[in-house]
């Protein structure tokens, strides 16, 4: 398969690792998980981790899906956010197990990126 190629599907395998931009083009991070929602299908969150050397204390943001844009010329996701706002965001650590099934935990990552909740 070409891996040039650019489509509208993308297996999850290949959406690990894709590196994710500000809208300046600057990497922020990489996308280390995706999280599906096991009854409705839809993609909920992207874990990016970011910061760190060779997975040494990196930090994770869970970004809502709604709010990466894919961009085919950078061949990675654009989230509209800046540093500053980036180092307030909800965060774990590698070793932390997030409350992802917990609505207001959920609430709360979706209000902070301006997101609609997935389930909604």
């Amino acid at each position: 398969m070409d891996t040039t190629t650019h489509t509208k599907l993308i297996a999850s395998d290949r959406v690990e690792g894709t590196k994710v931009y500000n809208p300046q083009g600057e990497k922020i991070g990489s996308i280390e998980n995706v999280m599906i929602d096991k009854l409705s299908g839809k993609v909920a969150y992207a874990d990016m981790s970011f910061g760190g050397f060779l997975g040494m204390g990196d930090k994770h943001h869970p970004l809502p899906w709604s709010v990466l844009k894919y961009n085919t010329d950078m061949d990675g996701y654009v989230v509209n956010i800046d540093k500053e706002k980036l180092k307030n965001a909800p965060t774990f650590e590698a070793n932390d197990k997030p409350q992802w099934e917990d609505e207001g935990w959920g609430k709360l990552v979706h209000s902070y990126y301006n997101a609609t909740p997935y389930w909604m």
